[in-house]
This record gives structure tokens, sequence and C-alpha cells, in this order.
């Protein structure tokens, strides 16, 4: 089957788009990427995107006018993917997060977690005239579930190895761990893991953007993050944060790691007396030490290997930083094992389409805290013409 997958991320900068070939079902899933592109939003939608992502207030009237702006955008970026190829048979569109809630427990009970996604699903099938699965994370948040990460069981199927330990990381906006032991292991599913690490690219883009007044959106290579030192005290009282300390499953993103948080941790570097270079050193190491942290205090055991994906994979000195702290594992990225790690996740929303179509359930329980698997999306069927 062929199936595009549509996902904008954390960060906001742009819809990644990926025409997929899919065959199948689990352990024999195949995938073979047709064509990918990221189309950027029009500068004035981005704005406002960030905008309310940022809790700026907006009246009902012109949300919806924004659900409709970003799947117009989603819906033009799916027809130009397929444009020099075949047509596809199905749209797996994550949309736009800008608002999510980790489920909480209180005394007595539960209190599940809300996370919303616009781009609405049936528009962009009317536009499109092409089946479209969209809200992936609804149905595991009403099974108890964070929602969130979701991209770990495709990790599983394609990216597990017979001998190797495996962590894939993701860097976007907020970094996400999948931990896959080797798959020849007895009970080797029940033992995936996965949960959100904390902030990755996020801060960083914000504070380019303030240090250049706008001009710039991000580190590229890391080249000025790497010419500063970092503040390792810093960075050590930062992970006293709850979120840090948080056992999984737990997810986060903006409502936590945001121009609020950012403005905090700015006034202690003004205190520290940190120069433009040594604050995005330290925040560069913060990026670094969640994910240490994180894999030192919930892992059975470090990884043979971890394999980077999504914007940060390309900031050589992260990587770098990674590497000097991760002695005993290879860092590498899954553009090494056939997977494009820029629309690794574009990917996963085709996968976790087709699996909805076939009626096989996209979540792990384990890892996002769901009661049980449970199939993944809301179908969108095109008006009959």
């Amino acid at each position: 089957m062929i199936v595009i997958g549509l996902i904008s991320g954390t960060s906001v900068d742009g819809i990644d788009a990926a025409l997929v070939k899919i065959s199948g079902t689990e352990k024999d899933l195949q995938v073979k990427l047709l064509s990918a592109k990221t189309f950027a939003y029009p500068e004035a939608l981005r704005a406002k995107i960030l905008a309310v992502c940022g809790a700026e207030a907006i009246t009902m009237s012109e949300l919806a006018d924004l659900d409709d702006a970003i799947a117009t955008q989603f819906a033009l970026a799916a027809q130009t993917i397929q444009a020099q190829h075949h047509t596809a048979e199905l749209i797996g569109s994550h949309g736009q997060t800008i608002y999510h809630r980790p489920p909480v427990q209180d005394r007595t009970n539960k209190i599940l977690g809300y996370s919303l996604q616009i781009g609405r699903g049936e528009l962009i099938a009317h536009l499109t005239g092409i089946k479209t699965i969209s809200n992936f994370r609804t149905a595991d948040i009403a099974a108890g579930g964070e929602g969130a990460p979701l991209v770990p069981k495709i990790d599983l199927c394609l990216l597990s190895h017979p001998t190797k330990t495996r962590a894939i990381q993701n860097l976007g906006g907020i970094g996400n761990l999948a931990y896959l032991p080797p798959n020849t292991v007895s009970n080797w599913e029940q033992q995936i893991f996965g949960w959100d690490t904390g902030p990755a690219n996020v801060l960083l883009d914000l504070a380019v953007a303030r240090l250049t007044n706008g001009t710039k959106t991000y580190d590229h290579d890391g080249q000025w993050a790497a010419q500063g030192n970092p503040d390792h005290q810093l960075v050590q009282q930062w992970l006293q944060q709850d979120f840090f300390q948080q056992s999984p499953p737990k997810s986060t993103g903006r409502e936590l790691f945001d121009q609020n948080y950012l403005n905090q941790r700015w006034q202690e570097m003004d205190r520290a007396g940190l120069s433009q270079s040594d604050r995005l050193a330290t925040l560069t190491e913060l990026t670094v030490a969640s994910i240490i942290h994180s894999y030192q205090q919930f892992l059975p055991q470090m990884p043979d290997e971890v394999l980077l994906c999504g914007g940060g994979s390309k900031n050589t000195y992260l990587r770098q930083r990674l590497q000097a702290e991760l002695t005993s594992a290879h860092i590498g990225t899954t553009n090494e094992v056939g997977i494009n790690g820029d629309f690794k996740e574009a990917i996963a929303f085709a996968v976790l389409a087709y699996w909805r179509t076939k009626s096989i359930p996209g979540n792990l329980p384990q890892v996002t805290g769901a009661t049980k698997p449970v199939l993944l999306g809301d179908i969108h069927l095109p008006a009959m013409i």
C-alpha cells in the first residue's frame, strides 16, 4: 500500500511529508521511502501556531480558522509529495500539537491526560480525496495512557537487532526514547521501553532566536554552542526538576519547556555571568545530561548503540557531547540502518495509519501507560464526488 505520513513537531519548523510503500504487518513490516520533503509553513501561520502554543488567548472562531489553515497546508503537502509518483491510497496525519497535558494521579484516582492536535483530518480527506487517519493520541489517552510516545512500536518492528541493545533517540523539539533489547531474547517485546527524555532542540532554538532578535531560528551544526563552555553546576541544578526525576511512563512538551522556562534559566545564566556561546553550550548540555540521566536511572542496562533521528541528529556538537558521556555505546543515526532520520516520524505515522486500516493496535502499553493495546486514529473518508 502507498501511504503518506504527515507531521509537524514541537519545533514547528514545517510539515514533514513522507510517501511510503508499506507491506507486511508487524514483525514482517517492510517500508520503502519513495519521496520525502519538509514543507515550510507560511511565516504568519507559523508565528500564530507558536503564539497559541505559548498560551496566547484566541476565540473559538480563531481556533477553527487555525485548524482549517493547518489542515489546508497538510493537504497541500500531501498533494505535492505524490505529484511525481503513484497516487497514495491513505494518509496518516499527526497534525500539529498545540497542547499536551499528561495524566496525573491524585489521592483517589487517575485524571486522564489531554492532547490536542489540530489540522483536522476530515478537511485533509476532503481536499485530497484520500482516506485520512488522524487523532492518533486520543485512544491511548482514553485507555489511561500518556498518548506519547507512539513511535516505539514502529521502532520495534523496523530497528531491533538480534544481538545488540539499541536506544532510538529522537531529537526534535522534545527528545524521546525507544529502548530495544535484542529481538532474540525471550519475551523481548515486553521489554521495550520508551518515554520523553525532556527538551532536545526547543530551548536551543528559542535561545538562538532571542540572541539574534529572530534573525536565526537554530544553531547550525551546533557551531555557536561549540565555542562556549557549559556550566555543569547549573545543569545539575536544573536536572532536579520534577519531570526529570519522574519515573516513566512520562511525556512532556512546550507546556513545560517553553519561553517562560527559558526566561527563568536565562536569569540564572545572567547571574552566573555566562557569555552567549556559554549559554548555548549550557542548554545543549541540559539536553545531553537529561538523556544520560534518563538512561542511567530508568533503563535496565545501558544500550550498545544509540541511533539518533530528528533535527538534533545533525548537531555535531550535541552528538560529540553525547558520545563523550556515553563512551560504552556507539552514537550513530537511524540513516545508518536504513531509516531516514529526518523523516522517521512521518514514516511512523504512515505506518500507524496503515495499521489502523488493518485493525492492528499501534500503542505499547508499557511505554505509554495505557491499560491495553488499542487501535489508534480516527478514520475520515473523502466525500463522494
